[in-house]
């Protein structure tokens, strides 16, 4: 027991951990301001725009959220190692911002001529083509702000206040220019607008504080760059084939309201989830810096998630009771179920992102996933058929089960051959 609190009291007084800890502070502030604007526009706009204009926002939103995820191509993990490794080279540092911001300049590029083509031959999406337009010009707004770039710099608190500044900008701008239903259009206009003045604000904080250079394009670099980070971008996709393609395969077998109690206890694991990804988010640049603070990571991602996990657990019926309605009684099930996922989840987040990642064993963790999600998707077809929504909430849990030992082991293996 006395060696417990030795080794707290160290972590405590050291400057590496007043760093994460000011890092998590701020990302926490960061996260809490995500629900809380929303929560104040959505009455509004529910009220004004009405169902209708919703399901247009949502359905253009859903393919940006596709976009988006190409032109980030995994750079928030490799670019964030790369530059927490390499920040004190400023040379270095320049080439490898310059590097990632044209690579998702041109992978957005291409994106668009995708999406054109598609909005021109698609009924549906050109039903839809002013609103899908409209709702791209986030896209650039999102690569103009590199939050990533302060992840690795370890200054957390520049994203947190950009991004509340960018919330409240657009939290205000909905009130004043959304008046009437017809002006649905302007709320995916209003977000890119405020995503744009928040980005060009942090590139020239990045440009003056840090005295990073654009350097010109060199495509061979450009492209090396997104060679480099495809086992990322391929990582970061595989976790569907398990995850979502759950809940959609529910959607078809499931009786009547079985993905709402699916979802009614995933969301309150989701919030488990938000805290240890932010906790990880704190400790990534660090660990790229610092590989022998990987065990001090672990104790602490897998006691906070064993916390959440018992706490979910034990108060599963009364959350249920207290923020959802008597016919989501039964999410108290997925909950618990999901719960212990929480476990898993932090454990390969430890050895896979956190280690194997930092380490430069990208291809390693991209297999070790591509292997577990491709189990947990012939998994999905026999349990959410035999079992429903309990079935959709194990498959994913014992997904993850898998991923954590497959993480742990070729983690394991990696230590040996060093």
């Amino acid at each position: 027991m006395s060696g417990i609190h030795e080794k707290i009291s160290r972590i405590r007084q050291s400057d590496d951990a007043k760093t994460v800890a000011s890092n998590f502070a701020w990302l926490t502030v960061l996260q809490v301001a995500g629900y809380v604007f929303p929560l104040i526009t959505l009455p509004y706009l529910a009220r004004v725009i009405g169902v209708d204009g919703f399901s247009k926002i949502a359905f253009a939103t859903a393919i940006m959220i596709w976009i988006q995820t190409i032109a980030d191509w995994g750079f928030n993990m490799s670019a964030t190692r790369d530059v927490a490794q390499n920040r004190d080279d400023l040379d270095k540092v320049s080439r490898i911002f310059s590097n990632v911001l044209w690579a998702r300049l041109l992978l957005m590029f291409v994106s668009f001529i995708i999406l054109a083509i598609l909005v021109a031959i698609v009924p549906k999406l050109r039903e839809n083509a002013a609103v899908i337009m409209v709702s791209f010009l986030m896209i650039p707004g999102h690569i103009m702000f590199p939050d990533w770039f302060f992840q690795a710099m370890e200054k957390m608190k520049y994203i947190t206040i950009l991004n509340v500044l960018m919330k409240f900008l657009f939290t205000v701008a909905v009130f004043v220019f959304i008046r009437t239903p017809e002006d649905y259009i302007l709320q995916p206009l209003l977000n890119s607008l405020s995503f744009a003045v928040c980005g060009a604000a942090a590139l020239y904080l990045i440009i003056a504080r840090w005295h990073v250079s654009i350097c010109r394009p060199v495509f061979s670099e450009i492209f090396r760059t997104i060679r480099e980070s495809t086992d990322i971008f391929i990582n970061n996709l595989m976790p569907n084939l398990y995850n979502s393609f759950s809940t959609m395969l529910l959607g078809f077998w499931g009786a009547p309201g079985a993905v709402g109690i699916l979802d009614g206890g995933n969301k309150f694991v989701q919030i488990g989830n938000q805290l240890l990804f932010t906790l990880s988010r704190a400790f990534y640049p660090y660990l790229s810096r610092k590989y022998d603070g990987h065990r001090t990571f672990l104790f602490i991602t897998v006691s906070t998630a064993s916390a959440i996990c018992i706490v979910l657990f034990a108060a599963a019926p009364l959350i249920v009771r207290i923020f959802l309605s008597p016919e989501f009684a039964d999410s108290a099930v997925v909950i618990r179920i999901r719960a212990i996922s929480l476990v898993f989840y932090s454990i390969a987040n430890a050895y896979g992102a956190n280690y194997l990642i930092v380490r430069h064993h990208e291809r390693l963790l991209r297999q070790v996933t591509t292997y577990c999600s491709l189990a947990g998707f012939c998994l999905a077809w026999p349990l959410v058929y035999f079992y429903g929504y309990i079935g959709a909430a194990l498959t994913v849990t014992i997904s993850l089960c898998l991923l954590a030992l497959s993480s742990w082991v070729a983690a394991r293996n990696v230590e040996k051959q060093n």
